[in-house]
């Protein structure tokens, strides 16, 4: 009877000390929150860092933690605190999506570090990730047409550089080995890149900065054509693109300013 007593109390105290851990863990998060509200990020990192420690499977303060160190990442800035930042960040990621692997802000995360860090192999993988969790995220396939591009223009400027073209010659490349090297090696990439930019637009089709990639590589494809009638037809529909993205950019900005003088927000006009 004694022993069974003992036994009860024993389990009484654990579940007593689970609670106050869990119930110091929460009082560190929401210390954490408020520091990140006010842009306070390394001491955020410390109330989510002691959070996590207090209750590991607290993945609201994991993540947090994560995006606190995401927040001090400075993209092109090389040093060792910047890399640590990157390195903390992604580590603390991927631990969230141990417990969740579908967890859309870790993958979103994840995705635009490797995009920042211009690691186009690893960010064309993560965004892929993302289309499959969510395939009606936008900025996911806007991203992939622009990791497209990123990837196909440097080899395109060099090449029509190489064989004496200035940037503003018309096409399409006289060259026909050049051409075909090009098509070769990147034909596909850029009619996967056209595709993920009219995906995105199917989804948001006011997105004019997809329409301005769509654009860009439907212009620059166009060199790799073998007539110059099938050229100018294409640099038409290229052109198109253009227009537009022109005439989006100015029906959000008009919605906007609609938005902001229906909230009594209106231009202070010099006088």
């Amino acid at each position: 009877m004694r022993k069974s007593i003992l036994l009860i109390a024993v389990a009484a105290l654990t579940i007593l000390g689970s609670g106050c851990q869990q119930l110091r863990s929460r009082d560190q998060l929401n210390r954490g929150v408020s520091a990140f509200k006010n842009a306070q990020y390394p001491e955020a990192v410390e109330h989510f860092k002691t959070a996590v420690e207090l209750e590991p499977n607290f993945s609201t303060a994991r993540l947090y933690l994560a995006t606190a160190y995401m927040q001090q990442w400075i993209p092109g800035a090389a040093s060792p605190e910047n890399e640590r930042y990157a390195t903390e960040a992604y580590n603390q990621f991927q631990k969230v999506l141990e417990d969740d692997p579908k967890n859309k802000v870790a993958i979103g995360y994840i995705a635009s570090l490797y995009l920042n860090q211009k690691k186009w192999d690893e960010a064309q993988q993560w965004y892929q990730k993302m289309t499959s969790v969510d395939p009606k995220n936008a900025d996911a396939f806007y991203s992939l047409g622009f990791i497209a591009w990123s990837r196909w223009y440097p080899a395109y400027a060099t090449a029509r550089h190489d064989i004496g073209m200035k940037q503003d010659d018309p096409g399409p490349i006289k060259d026909k080995k050049v051409k075909a090297e090009l098509q070769q090696k990147f034909g596909a990439l850029i009619d996967q890149g056209l595709s993920d930019l009219d995906k995105c637009l199917q989804i948001d089709p006011d997105r004019d900065d997809a329409m301005a990639y769509e654009n860009l590589l439907i212009r620059e494809k166009a060199d790799l054509l073998d007539n110059k009638d099938d050229y100018n037809k294409q640099i038409a529909v290229a052109n198109g693109w253009v227009d537009k993205a022109l005439a989006a950019k100015k029906a959000v900005a008009e919605k906007k300013a609609k938005a902001a003088a229906a909230n009594g927000i209106t231009e202070d006009t010099a006088k």
